[in-house]
């Protein structure tokens, strides 16, 4: 009898032992797959996430491309403006190029017009005899000639410069041709009507003889 006591103990415990593992093993698979449905959870709440911060930033791109209209219009006004005040300068220089070429145009065709006074005064105080240069009348014209020299000087008038000076079809108008051992090459020997300048453009050639 006590062996078979013995033999049913024995049996109780195994059956115990053996319940707790089962109920361990169940225990441990539970908290498996809650651990694994969390992560899970926290994976999809990641992902929910993400897509909304992209939506987000393609919400803020849009708006940022999206132009409101009165920018655009500022926009459109601020250009025609600088297109404007361009043109403007360029009228602006155009117009003053315009102005200094005719006043140009102006003052030479008046010099022009004075060069042949200032011819016939050197003609006539050439004309004058040695001893009637102290004349006072002689020596009135003589100082007003001076005068508008002077004058057509500060304008920007001045005599080209030509006896003793290589000749130059710029500034020269060759009428004679003289063989002169004394004088250099395509030398200017003599003048016969003095040319003039005003601020460097020629108003007229000087009238020279050429030597060789």
């Amino acid at each position: 009898m006590a062996d078979t006591s013995t033999e049913k103990e024995l049996e109780k415990e195994e059956i115990l032992k053996e319940t707790e593992e089962d109920l361990a093993e169940g225990t441990e698979t539970q908290e498996e797959g809650a651990g694994e449905t969390e992560v899970e959870k926290d994976a999809e709440e990641a992902a929910e996430e993400i897509e909304k911060s992209e939506e987000g930033k393609k919400s803020i791109f849009k708006k940022k491309e999206k132009k409101d209209k009165k920018d655009e219009q500022i926009e459109e006004l601020n250009d025609k403006l600088k297109r404007q005040m361009a043109e403007f300068d360029n009228f602006r220089k155009r117009t003053e190029k315009e102005k200094s070429q005719m006043y140009d145009m102006g003052a030479k065709n008046i010099v022009e017009k004075i060069l042949p006074v200032i011819d016939n005064f050197e003609r006539g105080l050439a004309a004058v005899p040695q001893e009637e240069k102290e004349n006072a009348f002689v020596d009135g014209m003589e100082k007003i000639y001076k005068q508008m020299l002077a004058t057509l000087s500060e304008a920007g008038v001045e005599p080209i410069e030509a006896v003793g000076q290589e000749f130059n079809p710029d500034f020269h108008n060759a009428v004679m041709h003289v063989e002169d051992e004394e004088a250099g090459e395509n030398i200017i020997v003599e003048e016969f009507q003095k040319g003039y300048v005003y601020r460097d453009a020629v108003v007229r050639h000087s009238m020279v003889k050429v030597a060789n």
